[in-house]
């Protein structure tokens, strides 16, 4: 969650409302471009293209898939859209037992939600300042927060805050979060979701290390910018005639592209078999890494 168009090095408080153009991928036309669509006999198809194209997965037994299924389902409710169906919907536990993605689907209402494929991720780290817990809740990946795409170049801490160059930035728009730091107090943080330096922090994906942005794995995040996992709404600004510059033209969307990032607490008290913590901080010089976003 900083500053758009730079690599994260400072507080992720106050960026601009739109990234800056060099962050931007900007593909050689100035025409719309329609994607190519995978030829998918049906969502659930995508279970093995998840398994055969992100490289740190989860195995998650049938008894957590039917939590997160309610989970997910309590949180729709909440947020007034208990019908959201024939979509992907990526679910992220923000447990500090957890830390995990889960991409769901489900063909109507009255079925239950079905798991895709699971990732482990980083969400907020609190006990430092400028550190945010990840707000909970039901947020809409939507082109009136535009995504851009990472520059790829290091911080001050010699690291690739938003992951290598080119990854996308999956920006959800301010939010309010507690703060992880002082009284915890509430007050807005931008929410993003992204890659992260691929050499020296995704090792640490499965325990909290942002700053309240969701960290996910890098070729996670290639699968759901190639096949348009999260772009229901870009898609449709792109039929209507507009131009979004962040869409690649040799994407291949999904039929079931979904809206929707929903965050919840699972609320494990230990650490689940399925989800196994990371082995710990890389090192660096000599000394532990020490790097926001």
């Amino acid at each position: 969650m900083p500053v758009p168009g730079q690599t994260p090095a400072s507080s992720p408080v106050r960026p601009p409302a739109q990234p800056a153009a060099s962050a931007t991928y900007a593909p050689p036309t100035a025409t719309p471009i329609l994607p190519r669509y995978t030829n998918m006999p049906s969502a659930l198809d995508y279970r093995k293209l998840y398994a055969q194209t992100v490289n740190r997965t989860l195995p998650i037994p049938a008894t957590a898939q039917a939590h997160y299924g309610q989970l997910l389902q309590n949180a729709l409710v909440q947020a007034g859209l208990p019908d959201v169906a024939s979509e992907f919907v990526a679910v992220v536990d923000r447990n500090p037992f957890v830390q995990a993605l889960v991409l769901m689907w489900r063909q109507a209402s009255s079925d239950p939600w079905q798991v895709i494929g699971a990732s482990p991720v980083s969400t907020g780290m609190p006990g430092r300042y400028d550190h945010f817990i990840t707000p909970l809740g039901v947020f809409r990946h939507t082109p009136d927060n535009m995504d851009f795409r990472a520059e790829g170049t290091l911080n001050d801490n010699g690291i690739r805050g938003y992951g290598a160059h080119d990854q996308r930035i999956y920006d959800l728009g301010w939010a309010q979060a507690q703060r992880g730091w002082g009284p915890r107090a509430t007050s807005q943080m931008r929410l993003q979701m992204h890659s992260t330096d691929p050499d020296q922090l995704e090792s640490l994906l499965g325990m909290q290390h942002s700053k309240g942005c969701i960290r996910i794995p890098g070729t996670l995040n290639t699968f759901l910018d190639h096949y348009g996992i999260l772009d229901a709404d870009y898609e449709t600004r792109i039929r209507e005639g507009h131009l979004l510059r962040v869409l690649k033209p040799d994407r291949e969307a999904s039929r079931w592209a979904g809206r929707y990032i929903v965050i919840v607490d699972g609320g494990a008290t230990q650490r689940p078999t399925w989800s196994p913590a990371p082995r710990g901080p890389r090192v660096k010089h000599g000394a532990q890494i020490d790097t926001a976003d």
